[in-house]
Formats: C-alpha cells, sequence, structure tokens
C-alpha cells in the first residue's frame, strides 16, 4: 500500500481531489467532526481542559471557536488533545486497507505534523487565491476569522510545493481535475 498524501491551501480542493482518486480516503475533518459528536472520552478531556466554555456532550463547534477565539495557542492546546486521537485513528485505517495499491490522505496538517515518509506521494493542490476566497465565502457556516488562524497554523503553499511530488493546478473544473488525477495515477502505478 503506498500513500497519496494532499496538501495546499484551506480551501483549495483537498477533498474534491481525494474523491477523484478512486482509492479509500482517510479524511482527518471529517474524523474531527465524528469525534466531537461520538467521542465521551474526547469530550472529558477537553471539558476538563477548558470547564467553562464546554457545556455539555456532545462537543459543539462553536464553543471549539470560542476556546480557539480566546487564545491563539489554545489552537495548540486542542491540538494535542485531538491529534493522538486522529493518529489512532489513521494507524487503524491503514490496517483496514493494507491491501489496498493506495490509499489518499485528506490530513490538513500533515507536513506540519511530520506525518509524511519517504515513500509517501505528496500531492500539492494549488489554487488562485481569488478562486478560493469565492469558494470559502459560498460555504455553509463559514468563519473567516477562524479560517485566517488556522492558515497560520499552517506551513506556507511555497515551502508545501518543495516537499511535494506532484503538482496539480486546481482550476475548479470536473474534467480538468479528473484529467490530472489519471496523469498522477498513470505515472505512480
Amino acid at each position: 500500500m503506498r500513500r497519496i498524501a494532499l496538501v495546499g491551501e484551506i480551501g483549495s480542493g483537498k477533498t474534491f481531489f481525494s474523491k477523484l482518486f478512486k482509492y479509500p480516503v482517510f479524511n482527518a475533518d471529517l474524523v474531527v467532526s465524528n469525534l466531537y459528536r461520538k467521542d465521551k472520552y474526547l469530550f472529558r478531556k477537553i471539558k476538563k481542559k477548558f470547564p467553562n466554555e464546554i457545556s455539555n456532550f456532545p462537543l459543539k463547534k462553536d464553543e471549539i471557536f470560542k476556546i480557539i477565539f480566546q487564545k491563539q495557542k489554545n489552537l495548540n492546546v486542542l491540538g494535542k488533545i485531538i491529534h493522538p486521537i486522529v493518529r489512532k485513528k489513521m494507524k487503524n485505517f491503514f490496517k483496514v486497507n493494507k491491501s489496498k495499491k493506495f490509499v489518499v490522505l485528506d490530513v490538513p496538517l500533515f507536513l506540519e505534523n511530520k506525518l509524511s515518509t519517504k515513500k509517501d506521494i505528496i500531492v500539492f493542490i494549488e489554487a488562485d487565491k481569488k478562486k478560493i476566497n469565492q469558494k470559502l465565502n459560498k460555504r455553509k457556516n463559514i468563519n473567516l476569522k477562524l479560517i485566517n488562524i488556522l492558515r497560520k497554523n499552517q506551513f506556507l503553499p511555497g515551502f508545501k510545493k518543495k516537499k511535494s511530488t506532484f503538482i496539480i493546478k486546481n482550476n475548479f473544473v470536473r474534467n480538468t481535475a479528473k484529467k490530472n488525477v489519471k496523469l498522477i495515477l498513470k505515472k505512480i502505478s
């Protein structure tokens, strides 16, 4: 099993591209969202750390956002609680899919959290800043203040590009995206 990791800016299209590869996808954002709704252990850990900000189970995103807005370093505190659980889920995902030719990793902080190995195929999704912002503004429940805080926690796009095996320019056209994915799969197969 080889790992294809998608990296890029928030809103560049990583999740969209992850589905086009047609291999099992580990989507870290989705995992975190499910953990907020279902994981009582995670709830207790965060409630213990932030007793005045967290009301009751399940965890609510607006309460998490409030914690992050209070102090930016709270994002790191939350990360130290959440990331080990996500890594455990990712290890399990690898076990379940070990017989697959490829797996796709849609993990926003893939490089920042030093999750890459030498064998990984890293694909940088590059998109025009204006188009990214247009797409983000169309999303439901989007919080631009939060996005700016999250961006500060990520490596710069130039650095991610240098670390990547392939670069896909996302013009937000489905057919072009499919062709780019096919090209990459042809080169790595």
